[in-house]
């Protein structure tokens, strides 16, 4: 992509934010499994379509100072799949006792 092209996909994120005081940007991580090349063929541990968010993170920003005005973090406990594969433990940096401990989702975000 070009410097020009960059700058003017800046310009059109600031003036997308110019109405806005306040940019929440929110994580989610979620359990997960993959089937590196050097394994035997196996069935993934976690499908897709049971993956489950096992960490909410928030940061406000004050687009005005552009520093941050409040944090939240938790981690969920994972119903379906509630021991984290090896490949989620690494690629996501949560350790199964962080999830262990934890609320499930409902009562997290109340």
């Amino acid at each position: 992509m070009s410097i020009q092209a960059k700058l003017h996909h800046l310009q059109a994120i600031q003036n997308l934010l110019a109405p806005y005081r306040y940019l929440y940007c929110v994580d989610l991580e979620a359990t997960c499994d993959e089937i590196a090349e050097a394994e035997s063929p196996r069935p993934l541990a976690v499908v897709p379509e049971q993956m489950e968010t096992i960490e909410v993170g928030l940061v406000v920003i004050d687009l005005e100072t552009l520093e941050v005005v409040d944090e939240f973090q938790r981690f969920v406990r994972p119903q379906i799949n509630p021991v984290l594969t090896g490949f989620g433990k690494k690629l996501a940096s949560i350790q199964q006792a962080d999830v262990d401990v934890a609320g499930t989702y409902v009562p997290v975000g109340q």
